[in-house]
C-alpha cells in the first residue's frame, strides 16, 4: 500500500438568478458536450490540482467480492502534529469530492465547497488540526470508480461492483492507517458524509474520539428511498446510457443525469425558499404559455447543466446506491444497539426546514448516541443550510471544537 505525495465539489448554489442568456440547461449541454467526452469525471491526464493518492491494491468488499487496484484520491491541510492526535476528517456529500477548502485553480475549477467553515482561522481551524479528506470511493473525481480504468484496460462501466457505506469506509480507514492516524480527533460528515461519519463511529469506536453529524441519519428512509429511486431511474432510462458503457461513446446519459439533479435539487431546498425566491415569475423573456419557463425551472436546469462537467453517470449510480442500502443497525442487532457502539463525544446537527432528512432522523441520533448533543440550523435553504448558513455552520462547530 503506497501513499503518493503527488498533488494532484458539492456546489453551493448560487443566490443570483441567471439570465435567460447564460441559463446552461441540461438540453443545451447535451449538445454543448465535445465528441469523446462522455463523462466529467476526473481522468489520470488531467492536472490533479491539490488531489494525493492512496494506492490500496486490491480491496474485499462487503458484497464478497474485490475490487483490484483500488485508489482513493485526498487532500490534506495543516500538520499532522507528534502525538498524532489532531487529525480531522470530513466526509463529503453526495456529489461533493476531497476539494473542502481552498481557492479554485488547476485541477479545481471551483473553489472549497466548505471554505467558509474550514481553513486558517476558521471553526476547523487548520492552524490547530490536521484536516483529511477523501473522494468518497466509487466517485469520480480521483478514487476509483465506474469511470476508471479496470485492470483490461478498459473503463469499469458497467462491470463496477456496488458498494456500501461500509466498504467506502474501509477505503478510508485504509487512509487513516497509511497516515500514522490511530484516532482522529474528530470525524464530520454532512448529508451522506454523514452516513460515513456514523459508520465510522460504530465500526471503529476507539478510532473516532469527536463525532460531528450533520443533516443526516443512521438509516436511509422510505421516503429517502423514494427519491433516490427516481434518480435512478432518471438515468438509466437515458437512450444514451447504454447500459453504463458509454464511456467510448460520444455523449453519455447526459439528460437523465441531469434529470437526476433536478429531482436531488428539488429535495434540498425548501418550498417556503422557492417560492420566496421564484413565486411565479417567468424567466427572462421566456413566457411559459406558449412553451418558455418559469424562473424557478430554469433554477433547476442551471444545477442540472453545473453537475455534467464535474460527474460521472455511473458514479451517480453507484454512490446513491450506498445511500440507499445504508442502514448503521445492519447486522447489528438494530440501529440503537448499532449507535450505542459509539464513544465519541457527539454533536447532531439539523437544519430546521430540511425535507430530505426530517428532524425525526435527528431526534433518533441525539436519543441514542450515549450523551450526544444538538444543534439546530435555522434556514430558509433547506437540507443545503449546513452549506448556505456558513455563520451559524461555523459558531455550532467553534463551540464543540474548543472542548476538543
Amino acid at each position: 500500500m503506497q501513499v503518493s505525495t503527488t498533488s494532484a465539489s458539492p456546489e453551493r448554489a448560487p443566490d443570483r438568478l441567471l439570465t435567460a442568456a447564460t441559463v446552461s440547461s441540461a438540453r443545451r449541454k447535451l449538445v454543448e458536450r465535445t465528441a469523446g467526452c462522455p463523462t466529467g469525471a476526473w481522468h489520470p491526464e488531467k492536472d490533479p490540482g491539490q488531489r494525493r493518492f492512496l494506492e490500496i491494491g486490491d480491496l474485499p468488499l462487503e458484497s464478497g467480492k474485490t475490487l483490484p487496484g483500488t485508489v482513493l484520491a485526498f487532500e490534506t491541510w495543516g500538520e499532522l502534529n507528534a502525538a498524532r492526535d489532531n487529525a480531522v476528517l470530513v466526509l463529503h456529500a453526495l456529489t461533493g469530492d476531497s476539494h473542502v477548502t481552498g481557492e479554485a485553480g488547476p485541477g479545481h475549477p471551483n473553489p472549497g465547497w466548505w471554505a467558509d467553515v474550514v481553513g486558517p482561522g476558521k471553526a476547523v481551524d487548520t492552524r490547530r488540526f490536521f484536516v483529511v479528506a477523501a473522494n468518497i470511493l466509487g466517485g469520480c473525481q480521483g478514487s476509483t470508480g465506474p469511470a476508471s480504468t479496470a485492470p483490461d484496460g478498459r473503463p469499469w462501466g458497467s462491470r463496477f461492483p456496488w458498494l456500501t457505506t461500509r466498504d467506502q469506509v474501509e477505503a478510508e480507514r485504509h487512509l487513516a492507517d497509511a497516515l500514522g492516524i490511530d484516532a482522529f480527533a474528530v470525524v464530520i460528515g454532512a448529508s451522506l458524509g454523514g452516513h460515513r461519519a456514523i459508520e465510522w463511529a460504530a465500526t471503529h469506536p476507539q478510532r473516532v474520539r469527536n463525532l460531528v453529524l450533520v443533516a443526516t441519519g443512521a438509516a436511509t428512509t422510505a421516503d429517502q428511498l423514494a427519491w433516490c429511486h427516481l434518480q435512478t431511474l432518471a438515468i438509466v432510462s437515458d437512450p444514451a446510457f447504454q447500459g453504463g458503457d458509454y464511456y467510448s461513446h460520444p455523449t453519455g446519459p447526459i439528460r437523465g443525469l441531469g434529470l437526476a439533479r433536478a429531482i436531488a435539487h428539488t429535495t434540498y431546498r425548501c418550498a417556503a425558499e422557492l417560492d420566496e425566491r421564484f413565486g411565479r415569475s417567468h424567466q427572462g423573456g421566456e413566457d411559459p404559455a406558449t412553451g418558455g419557463r418559469y424562473q424557478v425551472e430554469s433554477y433547476l436546469d442551471y444545477h442540472a447543466g453545473k453537475l455534467l462537467g464535474r460527474f460521472d453517470a455511473n458514479s451517480y449510480l453507484i454512490v446513491t446506491h450506498s445511500m440507499r442500502v445504508h442502514d448503521v443497525g445492519a447486522g447489528r442487532g438494530g440501529t440503537e444497539a448499532a449507535l450505542g457502539r459509539v464513544r465519541a463525544r457527539t454533536l447532531v446537527v439539523d437544519v430546521d426546514s430540511d425535507r430530505l432528512f426530517l428532524p425525526a432522523q435527528a431526534d433518533q441520533l441525539e436519543r441514542c448516541v450515549p450523551g450526544a448533543r444538538r444543534a439546530t440550523i435555522r434556514s430558509l435553504h433547506g437540507h443545503d443550510g449546513f452549506l448556505v448558513e456558513h455563520e451559524q455552520m461555523s459558531r455550532i462547530l467553534s463551540a464543540f471544537l474548543e472542548e476538543v
